[in-house]
């Protein structure tokens, strides 16, 4: 698929001259700062030292003194409390975060996930009979419960009061809950909207802790925690998240938590640095494995175990429902693939709705952000159970997914998500209909222009201007993520030395040459374009990223590929 490069914005020169020196900056530096927003010395410092110590306060959320009172008298009356989350990293970390909290505060406290394949997302009625059981009069939801009218109503009836912690999207009325903690709501104007569920949950702890009058490191050693849900939840890593992310990362790193550190032995990461990439791709499916095949429970306990024996054997089991998960994944793929390849023609097909009995519901998600990586298509893959299909739905830049659907909203029993991510409830007899008017809807908001995916470029540079100086402050632009992306760079005219090779799978490597100096490239899975490279001529313009390469105990720099031409 080929890429558009997008030149970030044109700056006046002036402008990123004064920028630069009056922070005493390289001038790409300045450039990449000022397209990103950062105009001034104190959003300059704010970006590059800011610190958990830089947080708003957690009671410009609305209902936050009313949430925090409510918890402090069910402390104070040994009441059980309930922590009701959702069964993806998001939700394990935001309910892992307040049961240690509120074990280390002597509350009566237990927590509870849906299965997924029995029960669904967010609050159900049977979730709800389970507090019950254990005679709860206080449940907390994390990264659920902003949708969930009947079951709020169900809690009343038997006098269990409801918090709802959330991040998604309100719908047309709200729960009758005791309080409602959202930075999205219409009623908020909390500084920062884009707090994962796990973001959301810390700043309940937060709040009760400063009402406590407690140290704040009772709260913020849960910052590891927040970092992973985060990450894995795929939210700007700006502001708050950015913050959260940062520390949390640190921690992570000098993690003593006997939870962790398995996950990360069996992960073999131990002793590797571990990034935000780490957290994507290494760390995040591990956790997220035994929610999306079954029960999430499990993962909560690796996450809150006190017990290296317990977390080891734990960590093992996600280990081993990673390896089963990625297997079905493959599967699932090649399927929806076949269907693409065979069923729609992408002329005219600008929304792809796929459906099919079988497919395991715990990983269609990720099987859809395959699915858009491959063809650019906003994308829903359901799997059908008898009558009913589940679905789980991805989109493309420029493209609401959320709204989408929300047009769709007759054909369907139940809708939710966000503007890139959502998941849906169907009969089986209405998917004709919905596949026929989202790919309407997506014809009329999807241009020729959105419809071709982009690389957006940071600066120009040569290669004599990658100096360790350089490289140091392009560390600091970490931790990376949405909306704060690793700097891309173009180099024009550069002179490949010796002859590329392909290693590993697909992997494209070779050298690059320019004013005498010499970088090694690698770009992952683009071994398709060694046409493009013609050894010893002064003609490849490359888009890269520059990183450092840890292998066998020896770090070295090298460029990572993005697109050639």
């Amino acid at each position: 698929m080929n890429l558009k490069w997008v030149q970030a914005d044109d700056i006046d020169a002036e402008l990123i001259e004064s920028y630069a020196q009056r922070l005493n900056i390289p001038i790409i530096i300045s450039k990449i700062l000022l397209n990103r927003g950062i105009d001034t010395f104190d959003q300059a410092k704010h970006f590059f030292r800011g610190s958990i110590d830089d947080l708003y306060d957690p009671f410009l959320m609305p209902d936050m003194e009313k949430a925090v009172n409510r918890i402090i008298q069910a402390l104070n009356k040994k009441e059980k409390i309930l922590i009701y989350g959702d069964y993806d990293v998001d939700g394990i970390t935001s309910v892992s975060v307040l049961y240690l909290l509120l074990q280390e505060l002597g509350a009566d406290v237990i927590f509870y996930i849906p299965h997924r394949i029995q029960e669904g997302y967010g609050l159900s009625l049977f979730g709800i009979d389970e507090a019950l059981k254990n005679q709860v009069s206080l449940i907390i939801s994390v990264d659920c419960g902003i949708t969930a009218l009947e079951e709020v109503e169900y809690a009343r009836k038997f006098n269990i009061d409801v918090i709802i912690s959330d991040h998604h999207e309100e719908g047309l009325d709200l729960p009758h809950a005791l309080a409602i903690l959202n930075p999205k709501c219409k009623n908020s104007n909390y500084p920062f909207q884009e707090l994962a569920g796990v973001g959301v949950a810390y700043k309940l702890g937060q709040a009760l802790v400063q009402t406590m009058k407690l140290d704040s490191s009772i709260i913020e050693q849960f910052s590891d925690l927040v970092a992973i849900g985060s990450t894995a939840d795929i939210v700007p890593l700006i502001d708050e998240n950015r913050i959260f992310v940062k520390e949390g990362l640190r921690m992570i790193n000098n993690t003593e938590k006997p939870g962790l550190k398995a996950l990360l032995k069996v992960a073999g990461m131990s002793d590797k640095p571990i990034g935000t990439g780490q957290i994507v791709f290494i760390l995040a499916p591990r956790i997220n494995a035994i929610g999306r095949m079954g029960d999430a429970q499990l993962a909560v306990e690796l996450l809150t175990t006190q017990d290296p024996a317990r977390a080891w054997k734990i960590a093992n089991i996600l280990e081993s429902e990673n390896r089963i998960r990625k297997d079905i994944d493959e599967e699932t793929f090649r399927n929806a693939q076949t269907m693409v390849d065979s069923q729609f023609d992408l002329s005219n097909s600008y929304g792809l709705v796929l459906a099919r009995e079988g497919w395991h519901p715990g990983v269609i998600g990720i099987v859809a952000s395959r699915v858009v990586e491959k063809y650019y298509r906003p994308t829903v893959m359901i799997s059908i159970d008898t009558e009913v299909g589940k679905g789980s739905a991805r989109s493309i830049s420029g493209f609401d997914i959320y709204q989408a659907i929300k047009q769709c909203e007759d054909l369907l029993i139940a809708f939710g998500g966000h503007k890139y991510a959502a998941g849906l409830m169907i009969d089986k007899n209405n998917i004709d209909g919905f596949r026929q008017r989202f790919n309407e809807i997506a014809q009329q908001q999807l241009t020729d222009e959105l419809l071709q995916p982009k690389l957006r470029i940071d600066g120009e540079i040569r290669l004599s201007e990658i100096t360790p100086r350089l490289v140091q402050l392009l560390k600091m632009f970490a931790p990376f993520g949405p909306q704060n992306m690793r700097p891309v760079f173009q180099t024009n005219k550069l002179q490949v030395v010796g002859t590329p090779i392909i290693v590993g799978k697909n992997h494209l490597k070779f050298h690059v040459r320019q004013d005498g100096v010499v970088f090694d490239a690698i770009g992952f899975n683009l071994g398709d374009l060694i046409y493009r490279i013609e050894p010893g001529a002064y003609n490849l313009d490359m888009a890269y990223v520059v990183e450092e390469n840890n292998y066998l105990g020896r770090t070295s720099l090298q460029l990572r590929v993005k697109d050639l031409r």
